[in-house]
């Protein structure tokens, strides 16, 4: 095209030159100018490094007179849209400088700028090369271009000692072009595991060689470079769940390095076997175990994806859906086979865990510690039975910790090496507890000695002999020894009883009770003699007044078994308490009886005491007197009346002779005596002894009473006196007199008060008395009349009631008024 353009045009003076140059160049073989090359070319943006300019050194420029073989083109490389610089010779300034252009693959050269130093012609055709211009003697290529890509011939055209003289410079010059954005393309985006996926990183243009690098970025870490892989292809034969994520492919030439956008690969996968697991934590040997009345979460995961759904079975049923299962509240029917079926959508595969969970509860209330003595030594036992797991009991003691056991565990010790009030603890663990479950036990002696006694059973078939020593930890160990110290039976702890068949010949036998204790040295003990009872009275004989209070003493000198003691009657009958005044009280080992109104008749005799146990008996007699007191003066009445109703009478009396008196007594019958006569009963007793009268009420006055009157010295009663029957009273008109006066007094003046109200309101019945009532009208009148002005004052005057005329009211009949007074002597 340049050369079609040149043949149209005129040909100018400079590219006539050129011409010739190129033809003189053309003919002979100049020699090659040194040029000045850049140091470094403008680079297109985001390139990444600089790459330096060839030069080549200056070398003295050889003319085609000198025959010398042309020298080799400069490489020069250059960026395209850069800039490049070719520099032409570095003599003085050459008469004329003449750029040609050859392309790669052609031989024919084209033209490209002329200068003579004052002007200058760039050809119109060098466009195609880029932004072309001359600087000086070089030639500035700008916004380079592909087209730019072959070799630059400058001619130069020298004067010098009247001749001229051409040099020439070679220039091949490569264009580089940058690498685009790299794109990553997968052949399947979304693999199964275990197919084949090959990722290409496609890059439209750039300069070979092309390097390349690929980054693998996992969804949840950082990005992996993949050390190796430098191919345009990644080929993932077979793909596996490692390869899902992101990829993201570099690409680098001598110009720039770029990288693609990531691409995102989803291998299909799953799912995997679950795992199951549970919180809290707990492992056994079949699955886990979780406490009782704790919640419990169960989370099952299967690597899947897409992730995976969850079922959860128990039983072969489902109990819940979703990756994890919670038990609020456990208990033992939760306990059993758990399993968890996890279910790909994508691929519709299944695969399951079955897992055993276990419920541990711990054994009901806390360990028992107990202690059990033996010779020499003691054993310490603790136990704690049930829950799952047993529990795990360990023994504690102040000379360091003891064996350890599940749900029982003992330790025995030497007693000699325990002090006193020693502590041992059993501590119990339990996988289902988070505190520690103990007991402790202290050892300690009992206090004081064994104590000893006996007793007969009921019919004194039996001799219990029985000892006690209570306290103690462990409690002690008790036995009974007979008189050659040997053991009869074994021995318990704390209470030894021994049962011996009643027999005469105990009476005098020893019986020993031996008491071991571990803590306690040597060992303590208590005896028992077996004997018939002894007694012994206070008095042998006892005197009392009649009616007084007598006690009989009696006290148990020795007897063992304890015996028995009663007191016999007069009548030899037991004496029975609160029957016929007899009082028992027991005090201690003595036993007295109390006798309350002495009687001769009843109680006068001899009592005796009488103690009985299994081996005999024991009496002994107390003589009891009741003594009378003297008898009383005799008594005579001296008089005895009725009253004025009968209902009453009026007793006086009079003693004789010398005696005692503490009261009297006055009986009565209803009838004298005779046949059909009644008892005598009290009237009147308690009686002081200065007294001489009494009244006696409450008679019938229809019943004729007889009375007479004893006197009394305590319980002795003296002689009766004779029988007397009341007397009536004397007569005495006087009193009915007055009575009867006084009445007919009131009788009259009620009377005259009637007849003078009457004659007042009926005047003409009775005319006289009517007389001397009226003045008595007329002055009340008057005195009503001088009342007028005052009530003119102010003060308000009754009025008169109609028909209250005395001439308007009807006349009644007289009345007549009896009086009778009656005398009664």
């Amino acid at each position: 095209m340049v050369g079609q353009r040149a043949l149209c045009r005129p040909p100018g003076l400079l590219l006539l030159t050129a011409l010739c140059l190129l033809h003189l160049g053309a003919a002979a073989q100049p020699s090659r100018r040194p040029c000045r090359l850049p140091q470094k070319l403008p680079l297109p943006p985001n390139s990444k490094s600089a790459y330096p300019v060839l030069s080549n050194p200056a070398r003295p420029s050889r003319t085609a007179e000198q025959g010398q073989p042309e020298e080799a083109a400069v490489s020069i490389q250059g960026v395209r849209g850069g800039s490049v610089e070719l520099a032409c010779g570095a003599r003085p300034t050459p008469l004329l400088i003449f750029w040609s252009f050859t392309p790669l693959g052609s031989l024919i050269p084209r033209p490209v700028a002329v200068t003579n130093g004052a002007e200058s012609k760039v050809e119109a055709g060098a466009s195609a090369l880029g932004a072309v211009s001359l600087r000086d003697s070089s030639l500035v290529l700008g916004e380079l271009r592909e087209g730019a890509r072959g070799h630059f011939l400058c001619q130069a055209l020298h004067a010098a000692g009247g001749q001229l003289h051409v040099a020439y410079s070679h220039f091949s010059l490569t264009v580089l072009v940058p690498i685009s954005k790299p794109q990553v393309r997968l052949s399947e985006p979304s693999p199964v595991e275990g197919t084949s996926v090959v990722a290409t990183c496609a890059v439209r243009e750039g300069t070979e060689p092309v390097t390349f690098a690929w980054q693998h970025q996992a969804p949840r870490g950082p990005g992996e470079t993949l050390v190796g892989v430098t191919e345009q292809i990644l080929q993932l034969d077979p793909v596996n769940r490692t390869h899902l994520g992101w990829y993201v492919c570099s690409a680098h030439n001598a110009v720039n390095r770029l990288s693609s956008d990531g691409a995102f690969l989803d291998v299909i996968y799953g799912p995997d076997n679950p795992v199951i697991t549970v919180e809290p934590p707990g492992f056994t040997e079949e699955g886990f175990w979780a406490s009782e009345k704790e919640e419990v979460t169960l989370s099952c995961l299967a690597a899947s994806n897409p992730p995976s759904h969850y079922v959860w079975l128990r039983d072969h049923t489902q109990v819940h859906a979703g990756p994890t299962y919670t038990i609020a509240r456990t208990s033992r029917a939760h306990a059993g086979p758990y399993t968890c079926l996890a279910h790909n959508s994508r691929l519709d595969t299944h695969t399951q865990t079955t897992v055993q969970l276990t419920i541990y509860y711990p054994p009901e209330g806390q360990p028992s510690c107990a202690v059990l003595p033996t010779s020499g030594a003691m054993t310490l036992v603790c136990t704690w039975p049930g829950g799952l797991p047993t529990a795990q009991l360990q023994w504690e003691g102040p000379q360091g910790t003891g064996p350890t056991a599940l749900s029982n565990v003992t330790w025995s010790h030497a007693a000699t090496q325990l002090p006193n009030s020693s502590v041992f603890t059993c501590t119990g663990q339990h996988p289902a507890l988070a505190l520690l479950a103990l007991c402790r036990i202290s050892l300690w002696e009992p206090l004081r000695s064994p104590t000893c006694w006996t007793m007969a059973t009921t019919g004194d078939q039996f001799i219990t002999l029985s000892c006690e020593w209570p306290g103690g930890e462990p409690p002690a160990l008790l036995s009974w020894l007979d008189g050659q110290q040997q053991p009869l039976g074994g021995g318990s702890s704390s209470l030894a009883i021994h049962v011996l068949q009643a027999q005469e010949d105990l009476a005098g036998r020893e019986f020993t009770c031996r008491g071991t204790h571990p803590l306690r040295a040597p060992d303590p003990h208590c005896r028992l003699r077996l004997e018939a009872p002894q007694l012994a009275v206070a008095e042998p004989r006892v005197s009392v007044l009649e009616g007084g209070e007598a006690w009989l003493g009696c006290a148990l000198l020795g007897g063992m078994p304890p015996a028995q003691l009663l007191w016999l009657g007069p009548q030899r009958l037991p004496v029975e308490p609160g029957a016929s005044g007899f009082v028992l009280h027991p005090e201690g080992s003595q036993l007295h009886l109390g006798i309350r109104g002495a009687d001769p008749a009843h109680h006068r005799g001899t009592y005796q005491c009488v103690a009985r146990n299994t081996l005999g008996n024991s009496s002994q007699s107390v003589l009891l007197e009741v003594l009378r007191y003297p008898a009383p003066p005799n008594v005579t009445i001296s008089r005895l009346t009725y009253g004025r109703r009968r209902t009453e009478v009026q007793l006086q009396w009079a003693i004789k002779g010398p005696g005692n008196l503490t009261g009297f007594l006055v009986q009565r019958r209803a009838s004298v005596p005779g046949p059909g006569a009644g008892a005598w009963e009290r009237a009147a007793g308690d009686i002081e002894p200065e007294s001489r009268t009494r009244r006696l009420g409450g008679l019938d006055p229809g019943v004729l009473y007889a009375f007479r009157v004893l006197a009394m010295n305590h319980h002795t009663t003296g002689h009766p006196s004779e029988v007397k029957i009341p007397a009536d009273p004397p007569f005495s008109a006087y009193p009915a007199v007055l009575g009867a006066a006084g009445t007919g007094m009131v009788v009259a003046m009620v009377a005259s008060l009637l007849v003078f109200q009457y004659a007042a309101r009926h005047p003409e019945t009775f005319p006289c008395l009517g007389q001397l009532l009226v003045p008595m009208e007329q002055s009340h009148q008057q005195r009503g009349s001088m009342e007028g002005p005052e009530a003119r004052a102010g003060i308000e005057t009754p009025s008169t009631i109609p028909g209250s005329d005395p001439a308007q009211e009807s006349t009644e009949a007289p009345v007549n008024v009896t009086i009778t007074v009656t005398a009664t002597p």
